[in-house]
């Protein structure tokens, strides 16, 4: 499929929610685009997503506010609010910026919502390139029930595709490479049915099929409903397996189980996602899952092995902390190439053990494999694992984390401190 074309590897980039929630604005964005560029470019980071609610003039924080007022144009499409994004007046929306992020050799990615704004429903405002009105798509009880912004469409009303037809034009003129798209992979109005918004779904990856700009597709919330991963993979490039992910060990390690599950689904444009990576300063504005504007609570050896798992299950990697508050450990952290070639470049990735205590993960090199062990557990432990029982004879081993071999084995042992793991490339 061409769409598998647009993320061959796992996507890699900055997203504003983790720090800035629904506030962020111009200066704050392309303050962070310009580290990805002299920082994190060279290691493969491109993507600089400006998260949700960017067309809400009185964001302020992580949280919403309910019934606000939002910026649209005549045709019931959102647009930048100004007063955040003051390069975006005139009517010339997010291209200002999107060129300013290109120029640096990266990528724009915007945050929706899934549906058509509220205000535009109860405003009657147009639908481009029709003679239908907004009040006429919408799915007036398909609501999100963690925000008032949208109403659903409904796929089979006269002007649902022309509508979602147009945003994408509009997001390809201004320059979008990428799409998060919330309030879709899990529906949580509809307990009966999580997966319900399917049609809407098929619709938006049709519309940007056929908007003339190649653009990733990512949706959310999590968890997506195992029974539609071939759903998911033909229509999306990456797909949430829980709902906000933050610094905290319980969502770390319940990640495992998840993983476990979704890895099957792992391939080339197609990305099961455990979410973005919350480190380094987090919580700019607001007291959200945790203190305001606090350093990540996650331990170095609890933030190396949330780096080991997305790395080794292969996951998007996208950054949500402010860049420009990084340690000299924080862009260690994030910039072991090492590592990230594992993210990159692994084949096949899988679990060879999971329980309680302990898991260990594989996937395959050229000539040679990959190998991650986890001490889950909140003792210290050894984790060992026999080669023979991956098909392996005695292997050289080098720690990817400390640059350096470790000799011949026959096997892999390690003692590992609470919550602490290793990642090795074996031959």
């Amino acid at each position: 499929m061409k769409k598998n074309s647009f993320a061959p590897t796992p996507p890699m980039g900055w997203n504003s929610w983790d720090c800035y929630g629904a506030a962020v604005n111009e200066q704050q964005l392309l303050a962070n685009a310009e580290y990805v560029a002299k920082n994190l470019k060279q290691h493969g980071y491109n993507y600089v997503v400006c998260d949700i609610q960017w067309y809400e003039p009185k964001a302020k924080s992580n949280f919403y506010n309910n019934f606000t007022e939002l910026c649209t144009d005549e045709y019931s499409r959102l647009i930048p609010a100004v007063n955040r994004f003051p390069s975006c007046e005139g009517g010339k929306g997010f291209k200002p910026i999107a060129d300013k992020i290109h120029a640096m050799g990266l990528k724009f990615g915007i945050h929706i919502m899934r549906g058509i704004p509220r205000q535009a429903v109860h405003n009657n405002t147009a639908i481009k390139g029709t003679n239908v009105t907004a009040r006429q798509i919408a799915k007036q009880f398909s609501l999100c029930p963690w925000n008032t912004d949208m109403y659903g469409v409904n796929p089979k009303a006269d002007g649902a595709r022309e509508y979602y037809q147009s945003i994408f034009d509009l997001y390809a003129s201004w320059g979008v490479d990428f799409i998060k798209c919330d309030d879709i992979c899990n529906t949580e109005f509809n307990k009966q049915n999580p997966y319900s918004a399917k049609d809407e779904i098929e619709l938006i990856r049709s519309c940007i099929d056929n908007c003339g700009r190649d653009m990733v597709l990512s949706l959310s919330p999590g968890p997506a409903p195992l029974e539609y991963a071939a759903h998911l993979s033909e229509n999306a490039n990456m797909w949430r397996l829980t709902g906000d992910f933050w610094d905290n060990w319980d969502k770390l390690k319940a990640m495992f189980e998840r993983t476990s599950k979704w890895y099957p689904f792992v391939k080339e444009g197609c990305w099961p996602d455990c979410d973005m990576l919350p480190l380094g300063r987090l919580a700019k504005n607001a007291s959200y899952e945790g203190g305001r504007d606090r350093y990540t609570l996650f331990t170095k050896d609890e933030q190396v092995t949330l780096m080991n798992l997305w790395c080794i299950f292969r996951s998007p990697l996208m950054l949500g902390g402010e860049l420009n508050d990084n340690t000299e450990w924080d862009l260690n952290l994030i910039t072991n190439d090492e590592v990230l070639f594992v993210n990159q470049n692994g084949k096949n990735p899988r679990p060879v053990l999971y329980n309680e205590n302990e898991a260990i993960w594989i996937s395959d090199g050229e000539g040679c494999r990959f190998l991650a062990l986890f001490n889950l557990s909140d003792e210290e432990r050894t984790v060992s694992l026999e080669t023979e029982k991956i098909s392996m004879k005695s292997v050289s081993v080098r720690d990817l984390w400390l640059h350096s071999s470790l000799g011949e084995m026959s096997a892999v042992s390690v003692s590992l401190r609470p919550h602490a793991s290793v990642i090795y490339k074996i031959k």
